[in-house]
């Protein structure tokens, strides 16, 4: 699968992943008003909207990206019909030919990881027919639990040519209160990359391993050192606009080819129409404006690239 990502990214010139993180307040009046009017101010309502919403998006970015990223929490908020509108917008993300991560940042053990790999990435029978139950093609995983957590996943991967995101270096301000950790003079960093290095020899495609990893934007010279452990992980990298990471902080994330990591951005893309250097396109052409958030970051990572 990785293989796939990698040609995607190359066809379109752009190591970009848009993470669909929607919440209420991320869409326009017209489009709530529209839900509200057909289901009320309900569950059903409410996913009803987010789905629409993602709708605009994906068809006004589809062929500027290669992935998209949606976060299975704003999804899960929404409960039974929010669920509904995640599968609904994996369906609708790869009938427009992207490849889906789902972040869902699972992690378990024994027979309960199995089965979270089985719900995202695999499939599960049902007397004598199997289904695809959410059919992503990658997700992100959790590793504190060790190896355990991980086998499942990569059994899955194995068989159905999937891929997995394990956490190494997180984007948000108190990663470090366990992550930075020093253990024997190294940094619990460090030591979790390694094994995801280990991981990833079991289950390469190609160049590069369908096990990657994920490694904030917000700590460029943690990702120069974690690159060189992980030369074969490709890295999916959270924090880029709205979190403070820059594109003169990703340069290392990358390897000489050009390739190995793909960068997320959710409300810079998603929610672009509200900030000011999008405003002139109002609440009507949201997705516009997501378009060309998308045209600006490709063109300020490709700058340092």
């Amino acid at each position: 699968m990785v293989k796939r990502l990698i040609e995607e990214i190359i066809k379109k010139n752009a190591p970009i992943v848009a993470g669909l993180d929607p919440v209420l307040g991320y869409v326009p009046e017209h489009i709530l008003k529209e839900a509200f009017e057909k289901y009320g101010e309900t569950l059903e309502g409410a996913a009803e909207a987010v789905f629409q919403f993602n709708k605009g998006i994906i068809d006004a970015i589809y062929d500027l990206v290669p992935a998209v990223k949606p976060q299975i929490a704003m999804y899960e908020q929404f409960g039974i019909p929010g669920i509904a509108t995640f599968k609904k917008t994996v369906d609708y993300c790869k009938e427009k030919g992207l490849i889906v991560i789902a972040d869902a940042k699972r992690g378990d053990i024994g027979s309960t990881s199995a089965a979270y790999a089985t719900a995202h990435l695999g499939k599960v029978q049902v007397g004598s027919k199997s289904y695809s139950a959410f059919d992503a093609d990658f997700v992100t995983v959790n590793p504190y639990l060790g190896s355990d957590g991980i086998n499942p996943f990569i059994d899955v991967c194995k068989k159905e040519d999937k891929g997995i995101f394990v956490l190494v270096k997180t984007s948000n301000p108190s990663s470090g209160e366990f992550q930075d950790k020093v253990f024997e003079g190294r940094p619990l960093y460090e030591l979790v990359a390694e094994k995801v290095a280990e991981w990833g020899s079991q289950c390469m495609d190609g160049t590069y391993s369908n096990v990657g990893c994920v490694i904030g934007a917000t700590y460029p010279e943690m990702g120069k050192a974690l690159r060189k452990i992980m030369p074969d992980n490709y890295i999916l990298v959270p924090g880029y606009g709205a979190q403070g990471g820059t594109a003169k902080d990703l340069a290392g994330y990358f390897n000489d080819d050009g390739l190995g990591a793909i960068v997320n951005s959710s409300r810079g893309i998603i929610a672009a129409y509200k900030q000011e250097k999008y405003s002139k396109y109002g609440q009507e052409n949201y997705a516009e404006a997501s378009r060309q958030a998308v045209l600006d970051m490709k063109e300020d990572i490709n700058s340092v690239l």
